[in-house]
């Protein structure tokens, strides 16, 4: 798909250096936004900005962790040094430790928590500014959380997993009352199944690429981190006035 009305907007992806977020960042980079690419992996990053560039694009790799708010300050200080002012952030950074609760692990369920929902507002916090002076200029202006079906639906030993998620669509939604007034939308997107690497993470066999989760794939088959970038893509680019809340998206045969 051509999303043109993306070219000569100013994106920041968070979760850059593999799955959605990679797949987001080369998209709106392809569509002529300048992106940059905030996470962890330095040399992801690197290596991710070097291949949009080889294709023309425009990207910038800026080492943050979401977990750290001088981290995230710095990066996006930085960003509006080099590219100037955002207007489409793309909050994709997110960790998955699926566990029986009474297993009792403090250390995913903090993990969890830290990332996919304080990462969130911390990214926010960094880039409200932005955005608001973005839509107040009279142009777009973009707010994009990744949350994730197992926000309404229960899988066992996810539960830790899904209230981060739930929080998060409920957190979006909350965000839009806020900052819809001012002309920005917030769109909230839902993934079902999807092919990333979040997978590699766990370290219960039980329930991981060899276990629960394997068997999901191989019986549903997942969608790829490609299609919920284009679906990213699609509802940023929609007119100024018009906003894609929230955007459910799953492999045909996921009920």
């Amino acid at each position: 798909m051509s999303y043109t009305s993306l070219s000569g907007r100013t994106a920041v992806v968070t979760g850059a250096a593999s799955g959605m977020g990679a797949a987001t960042a080369g998209l709106l980079a392809e569509q002529g936004a300048s992106v940059a690419l905030l996470a962890r992996r330095e040399d992801r990053l690197e290596e991710l900005a070097a291949g949009i560039g080889a294709k023309g694009g425009r990207a910038l790799a800026v080492p943050a962790d979401v977990t750290d708010q001088q981290s995230v300050d710095a990066a996006a200080a930085l960003v509006g040094d080099a590219l100037g002012r955002v207007d489409l952030v793309v909050a994709a950074a997110g960790v998955m430790l699926p566990n029986p609760v009474d297993d009792g692990r403090i250390d995913e369920w903090s993990r969890m928590i830290d990332t996919n929902l304080t990462g969130v507002l911390r990214t926010v916090r960094a880039f409200t500014g932005d955005l608001v002076a973005s839509a107040a200029g009279g142009g777009p202006a973009d707010l994009v959380t990744v949350s994730s079906i197992a926000s309404h639906v229960s899988f066992p030993n996810y539960a830790v997993y899904s209230a981060t998620k739930a929080a998060l669509t409920h957190l979006a939604a909350s965000l839009r009352s806020e900052f819809g007034p001012r002309d920005v939308r917030v769109t909230n997107v839902e993934p079902g199944l999807t092919d990333t690497e979040l997978g590699h993470h766990i370290d219960n066999p039980a329930l991981g690429l060899d276990g629960q989760l394997g068997a999901m794939f191989d019986a549903i088959g997942p969608i790829s981190s490609e299609d919920v970038a284009d679906l990213i893509a699609f509802a940023a680019s929609r007119p100024r006035h018009v906003n894609l809340r929230q955007l459910v998206v799953l492999p045909t045969r996921q009920a």
